[in-house]
């Protein structure tokens, strides 16, 4: 059963999209979401942090998972922070929490 997030997802709208936190892990065992934290979205990848190789695999594990495709997911700050503002185009708010299994089903 689902744990019940602290915090909600902190999504802010742009001109271009939608803008959130992430809060990647590198050197995991596997690439997966690992749940919220301080409203961000925390993701383990499998990639280390070197040469943009973390980054990497984090715009195409989320492109992947949102079925989207990855030149629609820019990282417009912390390219170098394991906290990064990503920003995404053409998806609503809803379909960005549904598909990550965010979506608050008693709406």
């Amino acid at each position: 059963m689902p744990v019940e997030p602290v915090a909600p997802l902190a999504i802010h709208h742009t001109a271009q999209g939608l803008v959130f936190s992430v809060k990647i892990v590198p050197g995991s065992r596997r690439t997966a979401f690992a749940g919220l934290l301080d409203e961000a979205l925390k993701v383990k990848v499998a990639a280390p942090p070197e040469k943009g190789k973390a980054n990497r695999c984090l715009i195409d594990f989320l492109a992947e998972q949102l079925n989207i495709k990855s030149k629609t997911i820019a990282i417009v700050s912390g390219q170098t922070n394991p906290v990064k503002r990503l920003e995404i185009s053409g998806l609503t708010e809803p379909e960005l929490l549904q598909r990550l299994g965010l979506a608050d089903s008693g709406k």
